[in-house]
């Protein structure tokens, strides 16, 4: 017996199988629990370095923080995809003029590292006296490099959908953009949800670039309260804290796309299974002009 990809794996193959499952597992729980005994050796765990976060004063501070971040990652994340739709627009234009600029931007902000956009656009304001704040440098740094890479996955979202969709609809007298908009987006976009969010969750992340261009975010805020001699310099227990925080954010950014995902399933079994043809649309389409 044998499956699309692989063979079915027999008795033997399945022991092994669990047997390295086994393995793998126990050698994980055993790293984790080697660090945790070096933090609590170390005194990571004492009471005095955690103490700060019975404060509301603290609290507050984490909030902020929390806010800034997400200020920064949600003004970025509309922004990029703007710019990744206008772009991903233009390199699939059939007007050179159109298609190789497009390109041209797209491979530029993709190879250029998100850092060094940050730096550019703070220094770069403070040089020349623009007056950008440090948020709106995370932003526009943000922007560039994550809208490039969005415009790559809607090209290649689109590219994607099988090419006898588009000469349908083509043959039907339908326009480029009506092809696109209609036939080729409808499809493409469930292809390519789990890389838009991947892509939203690495932006977020990327947010705590913005502490070093001293923008009070959740990374800005962890390392001024970890630096409190009062308390032990209590480092190590709020990033455990923060990165508690981050990994809850990225949690629910993945719940979201899950339920959009499930949601666009119960959508097609209601309206009667996959995505219309070319052909189907083009009877509840406008005539092209």
């Amino acid at each position: 017996m044998s499956a699309v990809l692989y063979d079915v794996p027999g008795p033997r193959a399945r022991v092994r199988n669990r047997l390295a499952n086994i393995i793998v597992v126990v050698a994980v729980l055993a790293a984790v629990g080697w660090v945790l005994y070096r933090l609590n050796v170390s005194g990571q765990f004492e009471g005095r370095r955690w103490a700060q976060f019975q404060y509301t004063a603290i609290q507050e501070q984490l909030l902020e923080g929390l806010l800034n971040t997400l200020k920064a990652a949600g003004l970025a994340a509309v922004f990029a995809l703007v710019f990744g739709a206008v772009f991903a627009a233009g390199r699939i234009s059939d007007h050179k003029i159109l298609r190789v600029p497009a390109t041209a931007v797209v491979e530029l902000f993709r190879a250029i590292p998100l850092l060094i956009l940050m730096f550019f656009f703070y220094y770069g304001s403070l040089q020349f006296q623009l007056g950008l704040s440090p948020m709106w440098a995370v932003v526009l740094g943000l922007t560039l490099y994550n809208g490039s890479v969005l415009a790559e996955i809607f090209r290649a979202g689109i590219s994607a959908v099988p090419k006898g969709q588009r000469e349908a609809a083509y043959a039907t007298g339908l326009r480029k953009n009506q092809v696109v908009r209609l036939i080729l987006l409808p499809q493409a976009v469930r292809a390519m949800l789990p890389a838009i969010v991947s892509q939203l969750v690495v932006l977020l992340k990327d947010t705590a670039l913005g502490f070093i261009i001293t923008y009070n975010e959740l990374l800005y805020v962890a390392k001024q309260m970890g630096g409190r001699l009062e308390f032990g310099f209590p480092y190590i227990p709020t990033y455990i804290v923060v990165a508690v925080i981050y990994i809850g954010l990225c949690s629910l950014l993945s719940v979201l796309a899950r339920y959009l995902e499930s949601r666009s399933r119960r959508s097609r079994k209601i309206t009667g299974g996959p995505p219309p043809s070319a052909a189907e649309s083009a009877t509840s389409v406008e005539a092209p002009l």
